[in-house]
């Protein structure tokens, strides 16, 4: 009887780690292990383990274009800092000259991904219009994802619930790109080299 129940107990133990896996579309063994094993979708799954590879670097960015329903950023100098990877968060600082207000935050939440823009003064108190952005669609794949504007968007910036973001690494990972469009109307892209880490 007692040789029974150990037998069994054992039998329950290797069953337990023989269970289905799942695994991200492409191989992003390299990701932080933190930042693993949280959203129901692969690709988005991947897409967060991917950007993860590039905690802890800069790198330096080129607008590409800029509507005329904002100044430009020409003359300015362009930097992301991947500063922040956790499991359910990655943070990027995105400075704009001596501007330091910008934050990218990719975010899971109850298995979706989430992109938030946080906008901060020098203080560190948040500006009027900050933390907007949207949920990941389900168009996307390992290296691009499409962040239509949420609620909360809408409801904060005129006009911003026709917003889409695209935030977009190539298969090499050569360039990472950040794009909004609105309304289907090209608003902002910048382009950032992951080649040359600062």
């Amino acid at each position: 009887m007692y040789r029974n129940i150990l037998l069994f107990v054992f039998a329950v133990f290797v069953l337990a780690g023989c269970g289905p896996r799942t695994e991200p579309v492409d191989d992003t063994t390299d990701a932080p292990e933190a930042a693993m094993g949280m959203l129901v979708s692969e690709e988005q799954q991947a897409f967060f383990n991917n950007l993860a590879r590039l905690c802890g670097q800069s790198f330096e960015g080129e607008q590409i274009y800029r509507s005329h329903h904002a100044s430009g950023w020409e003359d300015e100098e362009l930097i992301m800092h991947v500063a922040v990877c956790e499991a359910t968060q990655i943070q990027i600082p995105f400075h704009v000259g001596e501007d330091r207000s910008r934050t990218w935050i990719f975010l899971v939440e109850d298995g979706m991904l989430r992109f938030r823009h946080d906008h901060r003064y020098p203080d560190g108190t948040p500006e009027e219009e900050t933390l907007y952005g949207g949920y990941a669609d389900d168009t996307g794949t390992a290296f691009v994802q499409h962040f239509p504007a949420d609620d909360y968007t809408a409801e904060l910036i005129e006009d911003g619930g026709g917003n889409l973001w695209t935030v977009k690494m190539d298969e090499n990972m050569t360039t990472f790109t950040y794009r909004l469009e609105r309304d289907g109307e090209k608003r902002l892209r910048v382009d950032f080299d992951l080649t040359m880490p600062l």
